[in-house]
């Protein structure tokens, strides 16, 4: 008896690691990995009744990395960028943060290349009409009526989404910056 539950659980192992794959990543995001790279042009301060209503990035770039440098890609890896989305957290002692801001995109980072994005809206018109942005206007006050500040340090957290040509979806992990809002 014990020969035979030994040999059933040999057998059921064996079918186990059989099954297993030891490179899950040729099927995980296509292969590819997608980095915001570098951006340029970003404002560290906004003064919200001179700004017009709008923050933009000058410029971002966006990598399609392969997980494997030394493996073999092709144009299926390639990477058709097809959103973008941006959050927002206090750096300050405020709460309150304005809705996110998701926008679409178009454009196609290849196996090995970058992406670049110019002129990138990473808060718009939606955000600024809300708490907390909106109290600085001055026909609000011109303060933080949560923290009575005449400031606001917004942290913004960007990604990137997309899909490779064979179809799997890929997105850049966060990246953060601060911006800091006055009247």
């Amino acid at each position: 008896m014990h020969k035979s539950l030994r040999l059933l659980l040999t057998l059921i192992l064996a079918a186990g690691l059989a099954g297993c794959e030891s490179r899950t990543d040729r099927t995980d995001g296509g292969g590819v990995l997608l980095s915001i790279a570098d951006f340029d042009g970003l404002p560290i301060r906004v003064a919200v009744n001179q700004s017009g209503s709008l923050v933009q990035v000058e410029e971002i770039q966006v990598a399609n990395v392969a997980k494997d440098p030394t493996g073999v890609t092709s144009s299926l890896m390639n990477v058709e960028i097809t959103s973008y989305e941006v959050t927002y957290s206090r750096a300050d002692a405020g709460t309150r943060v304005p809705p996110p801001l998701v926008g679409g995109l178009f454009g196609v980072a290849a196996v090995g290349s970058t992406f670049t994005v110019e002129g990138l809206h990473v808060m718009g018109i939606e955000q600024f009409e809300r708490v907390p942005i909106s109290d600085l206007f001055f026909v609000n006050g011109g303060f933080d009526k949560e923290t009575g500040q005449t400031r606001i340090l917004l942290n913004f957290h960007m990604r990137f989404f997309g899909r490779t040509l064979s179809g799997d979806a890929v997105q850049t992990a966060p990246a953060s910056f601060t911006i800091e809002f006055v009247p």
